[in-house]
């Protein structure tokens, strides 16, 4: 057991890094407990992160486990350290890298006070370790990480003509884990299944966010997207022009999501006013390219002559 003095050096530290952690994401603008999908809605079961033995986390673990499973994409819910996983017959993935969580107990301590008695206080401490998402580790028995209570999905009633006018895009969609993206090497978006979202008028206004992007391909519509991935500038424009892009095909087709943005969108916040402060004709710029975008996506309809034969 570490000494006092050890607990009252580490114990701010301990604290600092959640904090850290926590402020890195608002300060972007992401709430990491909020986001449109959900790992839980997939499953049909309960979102809390849990133990290898099933145990839910609870209190400032739940939102550390919450933030990383959304920065990282991880649709398991369940967590173990390195010794569990070797215990369980598994082994983590070489290269991988674990994510923080504490626990919390308390030391004993006596003090002699001002009367020259004998005075013992507890004084409360966190004590950082390591755990690994389930996504990360290999080689467990089948049924390591089942999740042992289970919530019946809500039925989904989609919307048929949004339905009819993506479909007509030709875009290739594909469906499946937690992420939202378009792929511009094998010219595929991603998505994660209808059920998954809060309401299903989220699931088009990010469908018609990644068809924007999916628009602008070098065979398509020619928006440079190759500097997307290595400049944060650029990333940010061409998310701006697919954010515009989106609300204006959500108008079109009389959808109105959630007023809750997602959160990987709302990251861009800072680097958005970043660009526009630097670049006044830029919003100009962007809501042209928008606009360019839903007409591409608009023309791939069927006409009303093809539609009657």
């Amino acid at each position: 057991m570490k000494t006092s003095g050890e607990t009252g050096t580490a114990r701010p530290d301990v604290y600092t890094r959640i904090t850290d952690i926590m402020l890195a994401q608002l300060e972007e603008g992401v709430r990491p407990w909020v986001q449109p999908w959900s790992a839980a809605t997939l499953e049909g079961r309960v979102s809390r992160p849990r133990r290898f033995n099933g145990e839910p986390y609870s209190g400032i673990n739940v939102l550390l486990l919450w933030s990383e499973a959304v920065s990282r994409g991880f649709a398991a819910s369940t967590w173990m350290t390195f010794r569990q996983a070797l215990e369980l017959g598994g082994n983590v993935r070489k290269g991988e890298t674990g994510t923080m969580v504490v626990y919390a107990n308390r030391i004993r301590k006596t003090e002699t006070d001002a009367n020259g008695d004998d005075v013992e206080h507890e004084i409360p401490f966190l004590k950082a370790y390591t755990v690994f998402n389930l996504e990360q580790i290999e080689g467990l028995p089948a049924g390591v990480g089942a999740v042992p209570e289970t919530l019946p999905i809500k039925p989904v009633e989609r919307i048929e003509h949004a339905d009819a006018f993506f479909r007509a895009t030709g875009a290739t969609i594909r469906h499946g884990g937690t992420a939202a993206y378009y792929a511009p090497g094998p010219d595929v978006i991603q998505m994660p299944p209808i059920e998954a979202f809060r309401d299903v008028e989220s699931y088009y206004a990010t469908l018609g966010h990644e068809e924007i992007h999916w628009a602008g391909a070098a065979h398509r519509l020619n928006r440079d997207l190759s500097r997307y991935a290595k400049d944060r500038s650029e990333r940010a424009r061409e998310e701006l022009i697919a954010e515009l892009g989106a609300a204006f095909l959500a108008a079109d087709l009389g959808i109105v999501p959630e007023l809750e943005p997602r959160p990987d969108h709302a990251s861009y916040l800072a680097s958005w006013l970043e660009v526009l402060r630097g670049d006044k004709r830029f919003i100009v710029q962007a809501a042209a390219q928008a606009q360019r975008a839903v007409a591409y996506l608009h023309a791939l309809q069927p006409s009303s002559a093809e539609m009657a034969a």
